[in-house]
């Protein structure tokens, strides 16, 4: 496959799957609990499942990949965007974030201004919505990914709509960021 030429991740489809043994009824690894598969390293051989039916056609689908320049990223303020000062829009919209390299699946993490908190405290653990954009005591957002968890009582101040979620996915560490705030309902996300 060689190494991504735009973005960070590349996908491979295998027919019959990987035969890794399933935790949980999953052959993945679960960052924040640790649970299944080792981690990937260079060396590791994998068994393959049987392939069931005729074989596919070989295929693949080129992504272009998130522009170099700057991710652009829409953000549907809410549900505790008044836990922030009136100048967090301002701050988010204004540019100076980058892509942190502490991202992974669980989060597209920043480095930039922090946002200002108006109030103090912190929440009751809530479930989240893929794209739901938190922000812990350093005030730098944290979009949650595939892989993201609960926010651990950090007040969430908007959500990244769906469509722009595999951009967010693919930057680099050191892509500039800029947030796009906006009030209204975002789409509704469906995992598959």
């Amino acid at each position: 496959m060689g190494a991504a030429t735009a973005g960070l991740r590349s996908y491979l489809a295998l027919a019959g799957g990987v035969a890794a043994d399933a935790v949980l009824g999953s052959r993945s690894r679960d960052l924040l609990s640790g649970l299944g598969a080792e981690p990937l390293v260079e060396g590791v051989r994998l068994p393959l499942g049987a392939p069931c039916g005729p074989p596919a056609a070989a295929d693949a689908v080129p992504w272009a990949g998130p522009p170099l320049d700057e991710l652009v990223l829409p953000l549907v303020l809410g549900p505790r965007d008044d836990w922030f000062t009136a100048e967090a829009p301002r701050v988010l919209a204004g540019g100076g974030f980058r892509v942190s390299p502490a991202s992974n699946r669980i989060g597209l993490r920043t480095e930039g201004p922090a946002l200002a908190r108006a109030r103090e405290g912190e929440l009751p653990s809530e479930g989240m919505v893929l794209g739901a954009v938190q922000v812990p005591p350093d005030g730098r957002p944290v979009v949650f990914l595939a892989d993201h968890p609960t926010t651990g009582g950090y007040p969430v101040v908007g959500v990244v709509p769906a469509a722009a979620l595999p951009g967010a996915a693919q930057a680099r560490p050191g892509t500039p960021i800029r947030f796009v705030p906006t009030r209204g309902v975002a789409p509704v996300s469906r995992r598959r």
